[in-house]
């Protein structure tokens, strides 16, 4: 079973996901903006034992406390291989709304319009899915009605496409095509902002 513990990190209030198994204890970090000591002094209080970290896209505010994690505890960064762009340009991953100039970088690449990877005992389909960014991803764990969206899907919104190498008419495609054929009742943790669930963004959301 997995148990999901949110924290809200850095200026603009990023969703930042602990997902563990309650079984092994093995976790998994989603999106890391920021607060790198706050989630180890959590893991360490619950004894857990972090095993990737995963990230949606590659605007600051989701990965700053990435490489801090991974090297905290020897683990690998995932991303699409289309973020790579995004993430080592500091014109690109919007370092600038903090006033520095920040690179970041990935271990790990996924790659096509799905993957597929299996961590902390839990089998996880990577949707490719663009538009906020060009390598946006949202991650899917099938066994738990759980999807990460990222800054793809919101609680009756979605992403902003008015960042640089942002579409609407890319994110919109991608939630029609690869976020809405998911089972109406399953959860949607996003990016920023409240839980919801796939039938209500069907139902609700006035972008789609």
């Amino acid at each position: 079973m997995m148990t999901v513990k949110e924290f809200q990190v850095g200026v603009v209030g990023t969703n930042c996901y602990v997902a563990a198994n309650s079984e092994t204890q093995e976790a998994l970090i989603i999106d890391p903006g920021d607060n790198a000591s706050g989630i180890i002094d959590y893991a360490d209080k619950k004894q857990l034992h972090p095993v990737a970290v995963l990230l949606t896209h590659g605007h600051f505010d989701h990965c700053m406390a990435a490489r801090e994690l991974a090297d905290h505890y020897g683990i690998s960064i995932y991303v699409h291989e289309d973020e790579k762009e995004i993430m080592e340009n500091p014109a690109y991953n919007c370092c600038g709304m903090i006033g520095r100039e920040l690179v970041f970088t990935a271990d790990k690449y996924f790659h096509g319009q799905t993957d597929h990877i299996s961590l902390a005992g839990f089998e996880i389909e990577v949707f490719h899915t663009p538009g906020h960014t060009p390598g946006g991803v949202s991650y899917y764990v099938r066994s738990e009605g759980i999807l990460f969206s990222g800054d793809t899907l919101f609680c009756e919104s979605v992403g902003r496409t008015d960042f640089p190498k942002g579409s609407m008419s890319q994110l919109i495609r991608s939630i029609k095509e690869m976020l809405f054929p998911l089972p109406n009742d399953t959860k949607v943790l996003p990016g920023h902002d409240a839980w919801t669930t796939i039938g209500n963004e069907k139902q609700y959301n006035p972008f789609l």
